[in-house]
């Protein structure tokens, strides 16, 4: 069964979830930032299977958050590397780590602290306003159509009242 895409959507976590909707993309993408850059390292610490990692390794290649480099020429083999595009997926990770940590940890707590190298605490992803700083909850927050909404979809009704509920 060929899957929907949300490529084309207005809505970038649609559009993200096109990129990432899988649980195995994330792993590799979190195994890269462990510092994970071979197949066969990414594929030993996940158990994924070779033809899955391959699919995987060359969405994220195509897509642009990995960087194919080459380490041996004869045969050809080729570290995986994050790309600005895939390194800026990290409060990405961190986010999901701090929900997981929260509501699926065990009673003996988180299986993975965050340990911030520049202030040397142990620590968890808070999501703050760019602009004042204060965290962001959705209590005080509103989604609002931006520059990049369709103006073919902005008039369907359908489209207005999801908005208007947000004003």
């Amino acid at each position: 069964m060929k899957r929907t895409s949300f490529a084309q959507w207005p809505c970038s976590i649609a559009r993200t979830m096109d990129l990432l909707g899988d649980w195995w993309t994330p792993l590799v993408l979190r195994d890269a930032f462990y510092g994970v850059r071979r197949f066969d390292e990414f594929q030993q610490a996940l158990g994924i299977a070779r033809n899955t990692l391959a699919d995987r390794l060359k969405r994220l290649v195509d897509e642009g958050l990995l960087e194919k480099v080459a380490y041996q020429a004869e045969p050809v083999r080729y570290d995986y590397v994050l790309t600005e595009k895939g390194r800026d997926f990290y409060p990405v990770l961190l986010a999901m780590t701090r929900w997981g940590d929260k509501w699926l940890a065990t009673e003996d707590g988180p299986p993975i602290t965050v340990h911030h190298l520049a202030c040397g605490h142990d620590t968890h992803a808070e999501i703050v306003c760019a602009d004042c700083g204060e965290p962001m909850t959705s209590d005080d927050t509103r989604m609002r159509r931006g520059p990049g909404f369709p103006p073919r979809l902005a008039r369907r009704p359908d489209v207005e009242a999801r908005f208007a509920r947000q004003e």
